[in-house]
């Protein structure tokens, strides 16, 4: 059993193991944007963390957010070969999957920059905060190949079972970015274009850093300049199963967008409240999105070397461990959050406001959990359509019903939360449902087929 092989040994500590490091490096991401967070409410003022954590969030979302979570297509295929034992087959998916998100990250660099002004006016942005976030997201999207390829490198290792990697080059990102800020910032004074261009720089140091790891390693996955070619079985196969997640992503995005116009109407300060909510339960969508990527590489590889049996395993171990996992963040961000919620803002206002959306939100994390863990099984399974399906229904068109219609009618901050505690309930139920009766388990093989 090598160091990166999940369809060997006891499962909940493989598991366990391989979601350790991915939980923290996410967990210092989250760190970091609560520094970010920190920089920008102390040393810029309200108005530019609005400017940053509105509707510009609400924008990269939609526009980046499609082709990260397509990255799922391609590292899927890349742990089902893995756990397969097909090493050529490897070195080809990924150098496959390098160089399609290399390409798509440029088309979505020109797009970024031409479309943002236009989605900002859309959204209602409040005006004020207009001209710093027109600044925020040209600088941001100039980075955008860079994080794309990024990302797919970092799931790619993650597919063959090495966690560890990434998250000590996220440790490197992190740290640089936040002395760039500090920098930028704090001292340079460059305010909403420092926070962007720190951004952009430390996404660039990592990428590098990254690629010269995987071109000097000598293990299957090794990057070399050969295999970075568009290859027509592998591009299918990563676009049926990764397109159905980008959508997804999206349909999030769009129904986030929509909720971000009557975040909008409420005011500057509901606005920039609404932006630390993600500074402050940042660490549960964190961690809940490590144990996803954990589970989804875990299955992958047990699918793709045929061993259903450590998938069903998997399965409820992943379940047990995410719960726990959820109940313990979730105490501590309603028993500390006012706290926090200090050191990040000196605004009474902000802070009243952001905790309110907080005792909406924790309390229904749980119920978060089924989704994360059914779909990220699925997912490994590659059955991506069928999630795609109940989450757009479930979540993404329940909430703009709830926004046009009960929202419009109530036209409250409670209101407008609880659309997404709502959301979660439905689309658990179905989701539930569906792992019980489907047939998802079937679906993989067609994976391996070259």
């Amino acid at each position: 059993m090598t160091k990166s092989d999940l369809t060997e040994g006891i499962v909940w500590k493989r598991l366990l193991v391989f979601f350790l490091p991915i939980a923290a490096g996410t967990c210092i991401q989250q760190l970091y944007n609560a520094v970010d967070g920190l920089i920008v409410g102390r040393f810029v003022g309200t108005t530019a963390l609005a400017a940053v954590g509105g509707s510009s969030a609400q924008i990269i979302n939609l526009l980046i957010g499609f082709f990260v979570a397509s990255t799922a297509g391609a590292s899927v295929v890349i742990a089902q070969i893995y756990g397969a034992g097909r090493t050529e087959d490897v070195q080809k998916a990924a150098g496959n999957a390098i160089a399609v998100f290399g390409i798509l990250g440029c088309a979505l660099l020109i797009l970024g920059m031409a479309a943002s002004p236009a989605m900002l006016h859309i959204l209602k942005t409040p005006a004020d905060t207009i001209p710093g976030a027109i600044l925020y997201l040209r600088i941001y999207f100039a980075g955008v190949p860079f994080m794309l390829v990024l990302n797919m490198e970092s799931n790619m290792l993650r597919a063959v079972g090495d966690s560890v990697g990434p998250f000590l080059y996220m440790v490197i990102g992190c740290i640089s970015n936040i002395v760039m800020d500090t920098v930028f910032v704090v001292f340079l004074h460059w305010g909403v274009a420092g926070v962007a261009i720190a951004t952009v720089l430390a996404q660039i140091l990592n990428m590098v850093l990254l690629t010269l790891r995987l071109m000097r390693t000598r293990q299957p996955y090794r990057l070399s300049l050969k295999n970075l070619r568009l290859n027509g079985v592998y591009l299918s196969n990563m676009m049926r199963l990764g397109i159905p997640s980008g959508m997804q992503s999206s349909m999030y995005a769009v129904s986030n967008m929509i909720v971000q116009v009557g975040v909008n109407s409420l005011g500057t300060v509901v606005v920039a409240s609404w932006a630390m909510t993600s500074k402050v339960d940042g660490i549960f969508w964190a961690v809940s999105n490590a144990m996803g990527a954990a589970i989804t590489s875990f299955i992958g590889q047990n699918m793709g070397a045929g061993r259903q049996d450590r998938v069903k395993l998997c399965i409820r171990q992943g379940m047990l461990l995410s719960a726990i996992i959820t109940i313990v963040i979730s105490s501590v961000i309603l028993l500390g959050g006012i706290p926090l919620l200090n050191i990040l803002t000196d605004d009474p206002a902000v802070v009243e406001t952001t905790y309110f959306m907080m005792k909406c939100f924790v309390p229904f994390y749980i119920v978060w959990t089924v989704i994360e863990v059914v779909s990220a099984v699925l997912r490994g399974a590659g059955d991506t359509m069928r999630p795609f399906i109940i989450i757009s229904l479930g979540i993404c068109l329940l909430r703009i019903i709830w926004m046009a219609t009960l929202f419009l009618r109530i036209h409250t901050l409670f209101v407008l939360c609880m659309c997404y505690p709502a959301s979660w309930l439905l689309t658990a139920a179905v989701m539930a449902i569906y792992y019980k009766k489907g047939h998802w388990m079937d679906r993989s093989r067609m994976i391996l087929e070259k």
